[in-house]
């Protein structure tokens, strides 16, 4: 009978690395011991580490997100459709992963809960500076929420820039512009701190690349990985109202805000009206 290899045996045998006195190791690589050593439990309740190891790891993705939005951005102003295709599709992706990880949170009853929550304070998500970043880059603009990182004066640069900085969507319509496509001046030309809002033209040029998309393919394109995104993101919001109301009801959240009913209408914002609209139109 022959002996099963150790696993040691069998890393020897594939001429794995097992030696890092003077070279970078993946643990190096990735900073593992500063990642890792950053959950510190306040209440000494166990669910407590569950939740505050789901929200840093959320904020990376985040930060994978505005990494591809922002470099997405830059292409579709350099009329370079094909790389932010891809960007864009990832976006997407990352946003499945957020709709996922609410899975792990609905583990937690209202009673684990409020074993920790005295330890949050007003700490919350709200206050996420790239949960809000992302909203701008989406076109969410609302100036109120530059204020609850007034205290941070490099998050509040960095929240303001992207507050005053056209969004995907004002960049995709300058696109349509410059491609021929007729385009009220009141799109072009506007106050980019305030949420684009419903416009005719917009819609009628998006009936035109609909109707025809032989004709205009990228911008179709362009078209379905803007869909794809809100609908993800819908999904994103639905999702954390849900296991909200599944952990607390109807109480007011950690930030101030009042639960349930803000993240309610929070469901209602629409940030790609036209491309919304317009299917209504399509025959």
């Amino acid at each position: 009978m022959t002996c099963p290899m150790s696993a040691q045996h069998i890393a020897e045998q594939s001429g794995a690395r097992t030696d890092f006195a003077r070279t970078m190791s993946y643990g190096d690589h990735l900073q593992l011991e500063q990642l890792l050593s950053a959950q510190q439990p306040l209440s000494g309740d166990h669910h407590e580490m569950m939740f505050i190891i789901q929200h840093p790891t959320s904020e990376l993705w985040m930060k994978l997100m505005l990494h591809e939005l922002t470099a997405a951005q830059a292409c579709v102003r350099q009329d370079d459709l094909d790389p932010a295709f891809k960007m864009l599709a990832r976006v997407t992706r990352i946003m499945e992963q957020l709709v996922s990880a609410w899975s792990v949170l609905t583990t937690l009853t209202p009673s684990e809960y409020n074993g920790f929550r005295p330890s949050l304070g007003q700490a919350s998500g709200f206050q996420s500076f790239q949960y809000r970043c992302i909203e701008f880059a989406l076109g969410n603009k609302n100036a109120a929420m530059l204020k609850p990182h007034a205290h941070a004066p490099e998050r509040l640069t960095q929240v303001q820039a992207s507050f005053e900085a056209p969004s995907l969507y004002d960049d995709t319509i300058q696109l349509m512009a410059r491609q021929g496509l007729a385009i009220d001046a009141a799109c072009l030309q506007r106050d980019w701190t305030q949420a684009h809002s419903h416009n005719a033209s917009v819609q009628a040029a998006w009936k035109t690349i609909y109707s025809r998309p032989q004709a205009h393919w990228a911008l179709y394109q362009l078209g379905e990985k803007l869909t794809d995104i809100e609908e993800a993101f819908r999904l994103w919001r639905f999702r954390h109202l849900t296991t909200v109301q599944r952990v607390i009801g109807f109480k007011p959240g950690t930030g101030g805000t009042n639960g349930v009913g803000y993240l309610q209408k929070m469901l209602d914002v629409v940030l790609f009206p036209e491309l919304w609209a317009v299917r209504t139109e399509l025959s």
